[in-house]
């Protein structure tokens, strides 16, 4: 089955992301903006975020994190879903971590990133083809940043979105369903942060972007740059009414978001006035696109 592009067809977003709290910092006020005008939206998160560092100052020392990161997790995903007024799925995987060292250490046994790629991908094809998406989001190849989880996600998503509508593919996953375009996110676009750093600057505030923005333009002695998107942006959604819930959201991961640091650097207002987009790559669509698009919907309402 093919997605019905029917003017009273809803409409569905499927969001898929590594960890709890990346559906909160990439995509969030989109996601906010489609739910708040009745789009059924819902976010796939692969793992369970166990491995996830306390990032919270105020959060060190606190007894359920300590004992159940997981678990505490887990309410902080619920909490961040009812800000953004979007359902969620749990995909079952045990989260990687984030290996550091020279060299990098194994990532632990069972872990999503070393998954096989059909038995990763095999909950959400079963997901996309009981939910029926219109559109997917994920990560590009890079995940974002490189990290390995946010690597097999996007891996995943590709899987899904190209075999759901595959019979031949996932028996036993249920009937087919074939989503019609698949997105990359650019939270991370250089443009963005490029307009913020400076928004920053001509009002006499520090901006936490230049050592980033520094980075992308070095180069190592072996001439590689630091991993960068490479997807151009195709796609502005226009979202600043509800940056207000992304933040909602965000704050509430308390053990992963800092609410004095990164992500709050930049009051809500002073972006409305100089980014009020969330930006996207267009990277499949199976129905006619006319690009630069400003809807992810475009062509199916």
């Amino acid at each position: 089955m093919t997605a019905s592009t029917s003017p009273s067809a809803p409409l569905r977003l499927l969001a898929v992301h590594a960890h709890p709290d990346d559906e909160s910092s990439k995509g969030a006020a989109t996601m906010a903006k489609y739910a708040a005008a009745g789009i059924d939206v819902m976010v796939a998160t692969c793992t369970d975020g166990s491995r996830g560092d306390i990032q919270n100052p105020a959060m060190e020392g606190q007894p359920h994190p300590a004992r159940d990161m997981a678990g505490a997790r887990r309410l902080e995903m619920a909490a961040a879903a009812r800000a953004l007024g979007i359902r969620q799925r749990w995909l079952g995987f045990v989260d990687s971590g984030l290996p550091e060292g020279d060299p990098l250490p194994p990532l632990p046994a069972g872990s999503f990133a070393l998954q096989p790629l059909e038995r990763a991908a095999a909950p959400l094809v079963r997901l996309v083809r009981d939910f029926k998406p219109h559109v997917i989001l994920s990560y590009d190849e890079n995940g974002g940043y490189p990290h390995p989880d946010h690597i097999m996600a996007h891996r995943v998503a590709v899987e899904a979105f190209e075999a759901a509508g595959d019979a031949s593919r996932y028996p036993g996953a249920g009937p087919a369903w074939e989503p019609s375009k698949l997105y990359y996110d650019r939270a991370f676009s250089p443009d963005r942060f490029r307009a913020l750093h400076h928004a920053l600057e001509e009002s006499g505030l520090e901006s936490p972007y230049a050592q980033r923005l520094a980075a992308w333009l070095e180069t190592d002695a072996e001439g590689h740059t630091p991993p960068a998107p490479t997807h151009p942006t195709t796609t502005q959604i226009e979202c600043g009414d509800f940056f207000e819930a992304r933040d909602e959201a965000l704050r509430a991961h308390r053990t992963q978001v800092d609410p004095e640091g990164f992500f709050f650097a930049v009051s809500a207002a002073m972006q409305r006035r100089t980014w009020p987009w969330e930006d996207y790559s267009l990277i499949q669509s199976r129905i006619p696109a006319e690009l630069p698009e400003t809807d992810l919907f475009a062509g199916l309402r």
